[in-house]
């Protein structure tokens, strides 16, 4: 029969949080170095609510002033409470889960923590992230859309991307850690609680993640890293161990004009440094590392992600799209493997 999967969740993480359990694989830790300014967020961040963190790699992109972010499945509210000192007093954060234990968590230390930075710009709703719609959440009405090891474990996963795209603005980003699968994960596994709960039982496979996401209307997903699984020995390597697992970062951009590919229309683009945190380069996923005062061409995709984004003026931008050139030479990929950047002056 197959499982329940909200109430088997609610129950997994609700009892792991009360127990003060780990989870027993390593898909919710991050082994990134975090950036000065998240660290520095984190050290303000109450402890209870630190220690009772279930996610997989980096969910918080830079140049965050002042926007409005949603953060999906929010447990205790650490990354909430690191994205509002990174959002500052004229940005707000929202926080959605479906689980009482790590939503009490979170509203217990609000006001520690508005009294901390000053001003309180931090909310939590109860909810399923595919219905956002249920919780009063407005079309177009976020900047930036988060979320940490989450959307494996959503019944319809379909929903949970369209609703992201629908409250999100034009030009915002849905940018996200979750764990994918290396082949389609077997119905039996599908349907084990443990699995399920470790974040590998809902894991999709790439191909199929792809496919959804562009469905939904995110024409071009970014890979920004990933990382392999490991499986700690015992029962859930002994049935889950022939599966290939990854961590994997995704920045989704709510864009009209991406196209399926890599068009070439000879455009180029010079960063400026002038983020704060990325003076010398920025990186906008695995493939595209921009340094400074370097002019790179880009293709048509990439252009648009960088001049109809938060990032625009960050950017000098030389071309348009008047003239078709074919696809971009050597265009990048989706697919999870740790390819370090280009930076040889043309992007892709």
């Amino acid at each position: 029969m197959p499982v329940d999967i909200e109430t088997g969740v609610r129950d997994y993480y609700g009892k792991t949080l009360k127990s003060g359990a780990d989870l027993k694989t390593d898909a919710c830790c991050s082994p990134s170095a975090l950036p000065r300014p998240v660290r520095e967020a984190l050290t303000k961040v109450h402890d209870e609510v630190t220690a009772r963190y279930y996610g997989c790699g980096l969910t918080i992109p830079g140049e965050l002033s002042g926007l409005s972010v949603l953060d999906l499945g929010s447990g205790s509210g650490r990354d909430c409470y690191i994205l509002s000192q990174l959002v500052g007093a004229k940005g707000r954060v929202t926080g959605v889960d479906m689980t009482d234990e790590p939503l009490e968590v979170a509203e217990r230390h609000r006001a520690h923590h508005a009294e901390a930075f000053g001003y309180g710009n931090v909310e939590f709703l109860k909810g399923d992230i595919s219905r956002l719609d249920a919780l009063g959440l407005a079309d177009a009405s976020y900047d930036l859309i988060v979320s940490n090891c989450v959307i494996n474990l959503a019944r319809d996963k379909a929903s949970v991307l369209r609703e992201a795209r629908r409250v999100l603005k034009e030009g915002g980003e849905l940018y996200f850690s979750d764990v994918y699968a290396d082949r389609r994960v077997p119905e039996e596994l599908r349907n084990d609680p443990v699995l399920y709960g470790e974040c590998l039982g809902g894991a999709l496979y790439w191909n199929d993640f792809l496919a959804l996401a562009r469905r939904a209307g995110f024409a071009d997903p970014r890979l920004v890293e990933s990382r392999p699984l490991a499986l700690d020995a015992g029962p859930i390597r002994e049935r889950a161990g022939h599966i290939g697992f990854y961590s994997a970062t995704y920045r989704l951009f709510k864009l009209e004009g991406l196209e399926p590919a890599c068009e070439d229309y000879g455009q180029a683009v010079r960063y400026k440094g002038t983020i704060a945190d990325a003076p010398r380069e920025f990186r906008l996923d695995g493939h595209h590392r921009f340094e400074a005062g370097r002019i790179m061409t880009v293709c048509g995709n990439t252009s648009l992600m960088l001049e109809r984004s938060r990032f625009s003026r960050h950017f000098d931008f030389l071309g348009d799209r008047t003239t078709h050139f074919g696809i971009f030479p050597g265009c990048g990929t989706s697919l999870p493997f740790a390819a370090e950047p280009r930076n040889d002056g043309a992007c892709c």
